[in-house]
């Protein structure tokens, strides 16, 4: 801080002799001074200051820029260059990705400006709201945005815009080879859009720890952003929008594979170490794929984006980040209920005079489990509320609790380890009754514990407590252990069907608007296809398994070789949707039939096909 105000002493003196000057970064920026208030510098490893300018204009704002020593910036430009490309692709082919592109200019060797995008935050900033293992909860990302977008119109304008963007970012970074992805050069706009920043590593250069390459996916996409994505943790329709998004703007950029190549082989000569020889432009070449077909890029991708998802690695390297700045960050910040939108207190919510934990409900959404409904009588209330919390909530209270108070001012919570293979309803019926005990010696505990922010927090009514508020559970049916689940037909399937060169081409794309199973959990369904008539069932083709979902995305391509046109004329294909259960015969969740000679087999027929069954009668 000390070096920064003396370097700062020096720019005041050299505007005091020239009045103003153009900044590099854009000369149509005029400045006349600096604000040293406003100036301060990165955590990061090359400690990029960040500085703030008077503009000339006195109607304009502050100009904010970022000065960097020790990177080589032109492989940052270089980078934003193609990206600037690749977005006029897709706006030429009516495809408005909304990526947030920023000036950057390399001013001498290793130096440079970069523009500053206001109102962003890095992914770290906002994990960590939620505690250093915020990289592991699927809620930070959606929490933010709906706290910056509290109308539900804005809400949704927000999530289209990280749609968008996150759909552009996940492509844009795996053709370039973007590396050192951790949650502090991701960045999100208050809007919703989502960026990268800080391109030191590129076309595939990854970070190692020993052998193993810090960068394992083939580009960041986390639970939390899916969670976004899909509006909860389950997948939705709007998933699929995501993944077409993708795979429409990958093949896009696919058409365009030979002007990449040919712009960055100019740059071979020009000495960066990242781009020196054709290994690194075969990179590029190998990540766009251009002997594939589109369908078979199309499920590349998607499979691409299934790998990201499910990457633990991802996280880990964010985790591993959070601890590495926690020495630069200070420890005043007071600690925040991760699923609680906002704080509540004695004085906003009124004094708790008692609380009771009537029952425990057994849930499904978002998880199977257990949920305890508490009864909190606050003083001049009139009726009770009532509130919903799982054990794992009420041990992130303990925890926080923990993190402000001395354990001797705290009551013993309790294990969360059970011993034996006891029945979940048991173990439930057993918490009950020790949750119960410690929530009253909780709020007849001393005052600065009973009346903290945490317990008044804990307590106040969430948006899902409401939908719920005092109702009865209902019964049980006697037999629900052991009954077989049955599926209730309903929903529909994205196909794209197409014939060439006698091969019939049947892409599953998406099903959307499954049921769930009898018992309330969520199918895991898998397509089956026929041609009929099969007597000898040899036309039997199948997709991978989802996983507990009733919105499933495939992008799988079943091909039947050797049909003569004349007779894929005659056939029926019949398409079932099935859920895999390990114990039981699979479930018929639902079919349909479509009559190929209906439809016209020389160009693609994609669309929606809803889903029937012949036993209901609406095959």
């Amino acid at each position: 801080q000390a070096i920064l105000r003396e370097g700062l002493e020096d720019v005041k003196q050299f505007f005091k002799a020239n009045g103003s000057c153009r900044l590099p970064l854009s000369p149509s920026l005029l400045v006349k001074g600096i604000v040293p208030r406003d100036c301060s510098y990165f955590n990061s490893n090359a400690v990029p200051l960040k500085l703030s300018f008077q503009n000339v204009d006195p109607l304009g704002e502050n100009i904010r820029v970022i000065f960097k020593c020790g990177d080589d910036l032109r492989q940052d430009m270089l980078t934003l260059q193609m990206i600037r490309i690749m977005n006029k692709i897709w706006v030429q082919e009516g495809l408005d990705m909304r990526m947030v592109i920023f000036r950057c200019f390399s001013t001498g060797r290793g130096r440079g400006m970069v523009e500053m995008i206001p109102n962003a935050e890095t992914l770290r900033k906002i994990q960590v709201e939620h505690g250093v293992t915020g990289s592991f909860k699927d809620r930070p990302l959606a929490d933010w945005l709906q706290k910056h977008n509290p109308g539900e119109d804005e809400y949704e304008k927000a999530v289209e815009n990280f749609i968008y963007s996150c759909a552009g970012c996940c492509v844009a970074t795996y053709v370039l080879g973007i590396c050192d992805r951790h949650n502090d050069n991701i960045m999100l706009k208050t809007t919703g859009h989502m960026f990268h920043i800080d391109f030191g590593r590129f076309l595939g250069h990854a970070q190692m720890f020993g052998n193993i390459k810090r960068d394992r996916a083939p580009f960041v996409f986390t639970s939390d952003m899916a969670y976004v994505i899909n509006g909860g943790d389950k997948p939705s329709s709007r998933f699929h929008d995501f993944v077409d998004l993708c795979c429409q703007a990958y093949n896009l950029i696919r058409k365009h594979t030979h002007l990449f190549l040919n712009l960055l082989g100019l740059m071979l000569s020009c000495g960066i170490p990242e781009l020196s020889d054709l290994e690194d432009l075969k990179y590029v070449y190998d990540a766009l794929r251009p002997q594939d077909s589109e369908a078979d890029a199309t499920t590349y991708f998607t499979r691409l984006i299934e790998s990201s998802l499910g990457s633990v690695a991802t996280k880990l390297n964010f985790f591993i980040h959070n601890l590495a700045q926690m020495k630069f960050a200070g420890s005043d910040a007071r600690p925040a209920l991760s699923f609680a939108p906002r704080t509540h207190s004695i004085k906003t919510a009124g004094r708790i005079r008692d609380v009771f934990l009537c029952r425990h409900e057994r849930v499904f959404n978002p998880s199977k489990g257990y949920t305890y409904v508490v009864k909190v009588q606050r003083e001049g209330a009139g009726d009770a509320a009532f509130v919903q919390r799982t054990f794992e909530e009420f041990q992130e209270l303990h925890n926080k609790l923990r993190l402000v108070f001395p354990s001797s001012l705290l009551p013993s919570f309790p294990s969360r380890f059970v011993i034996g293979r006891s029945r979940g309803e048991a173990v439930a019926e057993r918490r009950k009754d020790e949750l119960n005990g410690y929530i009253w010696h909780l709020i007849h505990a001393a005052p600065e514990v009973a009346e903290c922010d945490l317990v008044y927090t804990f307590f106040h009514p969430l948006p899902r407590d409401e939908k719920a508020a005092g109702t009865n559970p209902a019964p049980k049916p006697a037999d629900a252990t052991w009954a077989r689940p049955v599926g209730t037909v309903g929903g529909e399937v994205k196909l794209s069907i197409s014939y060439k060169n006698n091969k019939l081409f049947i892409m599953v794309m998406h099903i959307r608007g499954l049921q769930p199973l009898q018992d309330g959990t969520d199918p895991d369904p898998y397509v089956k296809t026929y041609l009929l008539p099969d007597p000898q069932k040899t036309t039997k083709r199948k997709t991978k398994v989802a996983r507990k979902t009733c919105n499933p995305t495939y992008n799988e391509m079943l091909v039947y070789d050797g049909v003569p046109k004349g007779d894929v004329q005659q056939r029926e294909l019949r398409l079932s949707v099935l859920s895999e259960e390990g114990f039981w015969e699979n479930i018929l969740l639902g079919e349909v039939a479509i009559r190929l000679r209906e439809l016209d087999l020389a160009r693609e027929n994609a669309g929606w096909f809803a889903l029937g069954s012949r036993a209901h009668g609406t095959l």
